[in-house]
């Protein structure tokens, strides 16, 4: 089965190469979608793909890559759109 989901993280995850991390986790799971910061200091992604596949992506995110200090994941359900061809950081 395939989901979508909108991801927001929070807590120290900006400066901390969070972005490139979730990027090369997202390949390596065959996720596609996007991930970018936002102006508050939250990281902000959009992952879709097999239903087990984005669940460990969601999964890694509560950790984060080594420097990051991860306080809070939301996750928000979607809708699949089969939208994305890979995985990008949005600027």
């Amino acid at each position: 089965m395939k989901m979508r989901v909108v991801i927001t993280v929070k807590g120290f995850v900006q400066g901390v190469a969070f972005r490139h991390h979730t990027r090369e986790t997202a390949l390596r799971y065959r996720v596609n979608g996007w991930v970018k910061n936002l102006a508050n200091g939250d990281v902000l992604g959009c992952f879709e793909g097999d239903e087990e596949a984005v669940k460990k992506m969601i999964a890694w995110c509560r950790i984060g890559p080594a420097r990051a200090r991860v306080d809070q994941v939301i996750v928000e359900q979607d809708q699949y759109r089969d939208e994305f061809a890979d995985f990008e950081i949005r600027y």
